[in-house]
């Protein structure tokens, strides 16, 4: 998720362009694997048949997504859900925040191997480094995907807890979406850099935790 022109990385920094599409990539299909599993698990079997239990990002993403990620740094995926199939009301809501959830696991692992490498002297300081930017990833993932934009992760919570946001006619919740994408463009680069001040905290927290120095 780096908004501007990803693919110029390819030629100034081949390493990190290639770390930092496997971490994407990695990390936007255990969020769409997740929803599917726990769409399945909730009744909806719509994901599953679709062949969206797997990690395959031709599958999880597509290859547009793929394309627009390499050239731009943007990327998502996308599982079909029937909420019909789903068999209590608060089902939606699992199943929307299964994907940013397992985000936030995922950051909490990196951060957690980052720790270990770091207390054991690991002598690629790049790759520690690499591992600690999933983190970071998967923190902008969180954020960005738990924000109430239609389409959205966050959309599907603001609405089961917020049920009146869905009775603005047409025109209103248009320009409220368009208000909001604006606002998520606007201010990527401090979610970025709030994403990165938490990895830090929570790395420090867990060096001082296992008896190691400063991140």
């Amino acid at each position: 998720m780096i908004l501007g022109v990803f693919i110029e990385y390819l030629w100034k920094d081949p390493q990190f362009f290639f770390a930092v599409t496997f971490l994407v990539v990695f990390s936007v299909c255990c969020h769409e694997f997740m929803h599917a599993w726990t769409a399945l698990k909730q009744g909806d079997p719509t994901a599953a048949d679709a062949g969206h239990l797997t990690l395959n990002p031709m599958k999880q993403m597509g290859l547009f997504s793929l394309l627009l990620l390499a050239l731009f740094g943007l990327a998502w995926g996308q599982v079909p859900v029937n909420p019909g199939n789903l068999r209590k009301p608060g089902a939606a809501v699992k199943v929307a925040l299964a994907g940013p959830l397992t985000n936030l696991v995922l950051a909490f692992l990196f951060l957690l191997l980052c720790s270990i490498l770091i207390r054991l002297g690991f002598p690629d300081e790049q790759g520690t480094y690499m591992i600690f930017y999933g983190a970071i990833l998967n923190i902008v993932l969180f954020v960005l995907n738990m924000i109430p934009v239609p389409g959205f992760d966050g959309y599907t919570v603001f609405s089961h807890f917020f049920p009146r946001f869905l009775r603005f006619n047409s025109e209103a919740a248009t320009v409220v979406t368009v208000i909001l994408i604006l606002v998520l463009f606007g201010s990527f680069h401090y979610i970025t850099l709030g994403a990165r001040f938490i990895a830090q905290l929570l790395l420090g927290l867990l060096l001082i935790g296992a008896g190691g120095g400063g991140a």
